[in-house]
């Protein structure tokens, strides 16, 4: 058990408003944030994801509140291939290949490609996430070319990685392009 208190980013819990006993309702925090309001009990605002359905939302808890923590194995293993229905990890301590089913890949999908090591949450011996690495060097598959003197758009020109997620790039990034991109904000951070 943990008090809503006392939780921190990435702690995963079982909220018990699942209806499965198999699959529990596994909620893992992505901010918290501690409440005192001038009037009223103090409280604790809490945005989770659902690991099951990709969902986010974000509740209210009291500080005591008791949470149902649950103890989530990881593993690190490689993303090999897929075979159209299925995508296949490779254990790389046992070599052993386990396949997952696309809802539970889909997320780490925009960022990885053949042979990338991704970090599998396991509950109870199932997979339930996907994580890949924070930091990924991926190649510019289609963007348009800058045009030398264009400073009006500030923003960047959108581009196309090979996995075919489209990010924002500076105007300077041509097809071709090794870029490194942070997963966690899919955000373009220099190019190699």
């Amino acid at each position: 058990m943990i008090y809503a208190g006392d939780v921190k980013k990435g702690v995963i819990f079982d909220d018990g408003k699942s209806t499965d006993p198999k699959r529990p309702s596994l909620q893992q925090v992505i901010d918290f944030q501690h409440v005192k309001p001038g009037k009223g009990a103090a409280f604790v605002r809490i945005t989770k994801k659902d690991l099951l359905t990709g969902k986010v939302l974000e509740e209210t808890y009291n500080p005591s509140t008791k949470l149902n923590d649950v103890s989530i194995e990881r593993k690190e293993m490689m993303y090999l291939y897929n075979d159209g229905s299925l995508y296949y990890f490779m254990d790389n301590a046992t070599y052993e290949q386990i396949p997952f089913n696309y809802d539970t890949v889909k997320d780490a999908l925009n960022f990885v490609v053949e042979n990338t090591n991704c970090n599998i949450q396991f509950y109870n011996g199932v997979p339930i996430s996907v994580e890949p690495p924070i930091f990924v060097e991926l190649t510019i598959k289609k963007t348009e070319p800058g045009v030398r003197g264009d400073t009006v758009k500030t923003g960047g020109k959108p581009a196309t990685l090979e996995t075919g997620y489209v990010i924002q790039v500076p105007l300077f990034v041509n097809e071709g392009d090794r870029v490194r991109v942070d997963t966690r904000t899919g955000e373009y951070m220099e190019r190699l």
